[in-house]
């Protein structure tokens, strides 16, 4: 099962082409199902039948893990199966038809428009680490990049005179997306530096050892940089959900957010409407006359 395992994870790395951090995803929650067939006392994966990955799923939920969570291991459970059955491997997937529990769907946090731009308008130091940071913050919030599309991105896909950057997202759909004048000042102030640790794989963003950072570093460096400059923890994903509220609440078009953040329902995207509401709340609050508390009558 071990062997099937890694023959299917290199046939998502060679054949599909995901990136290093959606293999790990893969890994993880595969290994997981692993471990409860080897605890099951199973052989194979033709063993493993929708009733046990049933109770797999209800253990691991009583655990803790989310609905999200769970959705996402029966989605790499799925893929699995559908590289078995084309292998000639097994004859059913027990996933099919399985869904995972559903949980509150939380709001993602976004920052407003005032503290990105104090985020992102400090004194910038002219040094390697403090130009690279400013320059991954600048392009995430300027075109809305997933973590594993940022850390992914070479050189050659940036075209700061025309404005645009051309990233691998989910599916390795391949999207152009608008970047900002901030952003290309950013990026060009930070270019000098990069090659000057001459890259080997023409990663964009590289440690002073010019390698290629990954996922954590990136991770470590904007929750340092929201720590300074706001006093709160930042992650790279609250830039990217700033990004689509900002411009959905200022061109209310989402098909258009949509097409940028890369989602390939509109139903994943909707959601940024209830951070819109939010905003439309509070403006309401604030403005109508019979929404304002009378000061006068508290007492």
């Amino acid at each position: 099962m071990q062997a099937d395992l890694e023959a299917f994870l290199e046939h998502l790395r060679s054949e599909r082409q995901m990136s290093a951090h959606t293999l790990d995803g893969y890994r993880r929650d595969l290994s997981k199902v692993l471990a409860w067939c080897e605890q099951e006392q199973l052989a194979a994966w033709a063993a493993l039948d929708t009733a046990r990955l049933r109770r797999l799923v209800a253990r691991l939920h009583q655990q803790g893990q989310s609905g999200r969570s769970l959705a996402r291991l029966l989605s790499a459970v799925r893929g699995l199966y559908r590289y078995l059955l084309r292998e000639g491997r097994c004859r059913h997937d027990p996933a099919a038809g399985l869904s995972p529990p559903k949980g509150e769907r939380r709001l993602p946090r976004a920052l407003d428009a005032d503290r990105t731009q104090q985020l992102l308008d400090g004194a910038v130091e002219d040094d390697f680490i403090a130009r690279r940071d400013h320059a991954i913050l600048e392009l995430i919030y300027s075109s809305g990049l997933r973590l594993a599309e940022l850390v992914g991105l070479d050189l050659d896909r940036l075209d700061l005179p025309a404005g645009l950057v051309r990233v691998h997202g989910k599916g390795n759909k391949v999207r152009e997306l608008p970047v900002g004048r901030k952003a290309r000042e950013a990026l060009a102030a930070w270019l000098p530096l990069r090659a000057l640790t001459r890259p080997a794989d023409g990663a964009l963003f590289v440690s002073r050892q010019g390698r290629r950072i990954g996922p954590r570093a990136v991770q470590l460096r904007v929750r340092e940089a929201g720590v300074r400059e706001l006093g709160q923890h930042l992650h790279p994903h609250m830039l990217r959900h700033s990004f689509a509220s900002h411009v959905l609440e200022s061109s209310q078009d989402l098909r258009a957010v949509q097409e940028l953040l890369g989602h390939a329902d509109i139903a994943t995207t909707q959601i940024y409407t209830h951070l819109d509401f939010q905003h439309l709340a509070a403006v309401y609050d604030q403005a109508h006359p019979r929404a304002r508390r009378n000061k006068s009558s508290d007492a």
